[in-house]
């Protein structure tokens, strides 16, 4: 079993996740924070709190940079005679640390690593590093990508690499782009030569020759079985029944069992243009892509035109493979690596196999998604419960494939897209698929046969999707409802778009629409929709709500509510469906109307956390409405987290919050965000001296841990606003930044 990875992507390539090394004593110096993530307003002063709390070795995160930096020549090693001392190499002595590596532009890196006197870094990689990103990538000739393939091999099928992500990619070389995602899906040519400086690969060449030996092993005790079978039957009539390799041999096809079990589905365009010439009565039945095809004739006819199709394929394949016999030396394997790629970029509209036999032989030599039971051949064709094991080619070996894939910025076309969809649908070892600003449009409907196919596996492991674009092709609960459908084993659910299409109506030819799409239980715990500026239907949420019984997030984003009874209908709907609930988000949505439901989520006795991000909240409100939220809160004692940032709070209202902490209250509330919410310097100290007396009152005991005061005003009087945060952080844990608030948009003077 492979190493399952534990990242999670928080924006623009910052990373979380876990670490196995122990602390080393070292002091944050924010100003070298701010060197290595400069801050741009909120998120980016978040990367870097967050950068903070997760890099628990700075000396495993210098000796990672400095690595890096050597292999990109960033670095120059020769200007330190330490460095460049001829018993030390940089590379060997950090290799063990680096558990992150980003391979970019030409790839130069590949080559370096790959290089015969960095054969042991290549080893030590191997067994440390975790995520491979690969960014800004150009394309490469031949020798570049033999020495990509070197290392995708050692580091994925043979290394401990278990998550592959990709950025910033225009205007992607097809052939680079499919090598990478098929090495990472764990698919490579069995037949290949995988030569390591001019000799085998060892772990592969251990694995065939356990292979071998388990084969020999198979022959030899079919071989005793088959004598026994022929003495005990020696004076009995042979059966009617016979076993379908005797009628293979029978009708010529036993001379190679292994090239007809391979060729039975890419040649099935073949054999049915065979047995119509001969008969148009001749039942032709092709079984799923795990059960291979099978054209059964009474006919003589039909199996002549079978045999003399099959002396075709079988001559032009043994031609195939004794030039590559021939051919095979130190540079032997640059034909294979250009016949993997391109056969895995075939089209199902190409023709896998013409009337040329050259052709016929070479593409039965290479294993090809292309053939009429492959999951998806465009988005107007994509089978609904096809079968999941289009990789199923005896040719192709499946070697360990990585659990998360990341794409981001990378166009995918249709083609692309066909061929990451018939990956997808065998992956089972995949955990977690990020596509994010792809142009996927109608192409998503191949994304979702793949899920389809890949659901039927009992064995898939993949839990968390995440899909956003630019525009959406239709409308987000309606892709929600149908990714549900087809794969709702899903935990994680995020569906993210910027602009509606262009073009309304259109949606994929044979693609349902949210209304016939049958939703089964789920088993999602974690839904986010952000919307294109487009109207919340709750009549389309209603059905992923009401299959969703394990929800315990749900987050809203950028979505218009045309009236209150949408809103009253979700929160009725959350309420009777979704008793697990325990985070609820909306963000950039307008509440100002919405008064009475906000106050019902406030009373919700089973939410923790709750976030209302640049609602609104408080822009035609009233100071009775401030109140009753103020009492609604106190009463509360299962609310751990308020999120309020950017509703136009000022300072008056934030020192009336500080109500919440009274003797009185019972409430439990821990964390407190404010941020974007025009606080001033004064506002602040008032509110710190107003919390303070409640704490004391209480006899020092409070539950309030964290308060968030990102991009307020506190630049405007320094004094105060560093009293007011020295007061504070003696009381709770106190996150702030030095945002300039001349930066502050004109439409908070109002409350100023």
């Amino acid at each position: 079993m492979h190493d399952r990875g534990s990242t999670i992507i928080l924006g623009n390539g910052v990373h979380k996740r876990d670490c196995s090394v122990q602390p080393c004593p070292s002091s944050h110096n924010s100003e070298f924070d701010q060197r290595i993530n400069p801050v741009d307003a909120r998120n980016q002063t978040l990367q870097l709190r967050v950068i903070k709390q997760n890099i628990t070795c700075w000396r495993k995160k210098f000796l990672e940079t400095f690595f890096s930096n050597v292999l990109h020549g960033v670095l120059d090693v020769s200007s330190d005679w330490r460095l460049h001392h001829h018993h030390f190499s940089p590379l060997l002595h950090s290799s063990p640390h680096v558990s992150q590596l980003t391979l970019c532009n030409m790839l130069q890196g590949a080559v370096e690593l790959t290089a015969e006197h960095n054969q042991q870094v290549l080893e030590n990689l191997a067994g440390s590093l975790r995520i491979l990103n690969f960014q800004r990538l150009l394309s490469s000739d031949q020798s570049i990508r033999r020495s990509l393939v070197l290392l995708l091999h050692r580091l994925i099928h043979h290394g401990s690499v278990s998550q592959v992500s990709m950025y910033s990619w225009p205007v992607p070389d097809t052939v680079l782009l499919v090598l990478i995602l098929s090495m990472s899906a764990g698919f490579w040519h069995s037949g290949n030569a995988l030569m390591y400086h001019s000799s085998l690969c060892g772990l592969c060449r251990e694995d065939s020759k356990a292979q071998s030996q388990k084969l020999a092993q198979e022959r030899a005790e079919r071989g005793c079985y088959g004598e026994r079978e022929r003495s005990n039957g020696a004076n009995q009539k042979e059966s009617p029944s016979t076993p379908r390799e005797a009628d293979m041999e029978v009708n010529g096809c036993g001379a190679d069992a292994h090239l007809n079990s391979v060729l039975s589905r890419a040649s099935s365009p073949l054999h049915n243009q065979a047995c119509e010439e001969t008969s148009s009565k001749v039942p032709c039945d092709h079984t799923s892509v795990e059960g291979g095809s099978s054209c059964v004739s009474e006919q003589l006819s039909c199996h002549h035109v079978l045999r003399k199709t099959r002396r075709r394929l079988k001559s032009a394949v043994g031609r195939k493979r004794r030039c590559l016999r021939r051919s095979r030396g130190p540079h032997g394997n640059s034909e294979d690596l250009y016949d993997f790629v391109f056969t895995v970029a075939k089209e199902h509209n190409s023709g896998l196999l013409n009337k040329n036999s050259a052709t016929e032989g070479e593409n039965a030599e290479n294993w090809t998604s292309s053939s009429p039971g492959s999951l998806c051949n465009g988005h107007a064709g994509c089978k609904k419960g096809g079968s999941a094991g289009i990789f199923s080619l005896k040719a192709a070996h499946r070697f360990r494939s990585v659990s998360t894939l990341e794409l981001f910025s990378i166009p995918l076309t249709g083609e692309t897209c066909r061929i990451l969809s018939n990956l997808l649908s065998s992956w089972v070892s995949l955990e977690n698929l990020v596509l994010s600003y792809n142009g996927l449009g109608a192409n998503i409907s191949c994304i979702l046969s793949a899920l389809r196919a890949l659901a039927h596996h009992s064995d898939c492991h993949l839990h968390a999707l995440s899909v956003s674009d630019i525009f959406s092709h239709m409308p987000c609960t309606e892709l929600v409802c149908c990714i549900l459908s087809a794969f709702p084993q899903l935990h994680t659910l995020s569906v993210s778009f910027d602009l509606k299409n262009q073009l309304e109506g259109s949606r994929p030819e044979g693609n349902p629409t949210c209304s016939e799409v049958e939703i089964p239980e789920s088993c999602l715990e974690q839904l986010e929709i952000r919307f294109p500026r487009e109207p919340l239907h709750s009549a389309f949420l209603l059905p992923v709500l009401k299959a969703s019984k394990s929800l315990q997030q749900l987050a809203l984003d950028s979505a218009t509510l045309p009236s209150s009874q949408e809103l009253g209908l979700l929160l009725g709907a959350l309420k009777e469906c979704n008793p697990n609930l325990k985070k609820l988000s909306f963000h950039d949505m307008n509440l100002a109307e919405h008064q009475k439901e906000v106050l019902l989520l406030l009373q919700d006795p089973i939410l923790q956390e709750i976030t209302f991000s640049f609602c609104r909240l408080f822009e035609s409100s009233t100071t009775e409405f401030l109140l009753e939220i103020i009492n609604t809160l106190k009463r509360n004692s299962a609310l751990k987290s308020l999120k309020l940032p950017g509703n136009r709070l000022g300072n008056h209202r934030l020192v009336a919050l500080a109500d919440i902490f009274s003797e009185d209250s019972s409430s439990s509330l821990c964390q407190l965000d404010v941020s974007s919410n025009c606080i001033k310097p004064d506002g602040l100290l008032e509110f710190t001296k107003k919390l303070e007396g409640y704490i004391q009152q209480r006899g020092g005991q409070t539950q309030f841990t964290h308060l968030h005061l990102f991009q307020n005003w506190l630049d405007q009087d320094a004094e105060t606003a560093q009293e007011a945060l020295r007061r504070l952080k003696a009381v709770c844990s106190v996150v702030s930044d030095s945002w300039d608030s001349s930066q502050a948009f004109a439409d908070y003077i109002s409350v100023m």
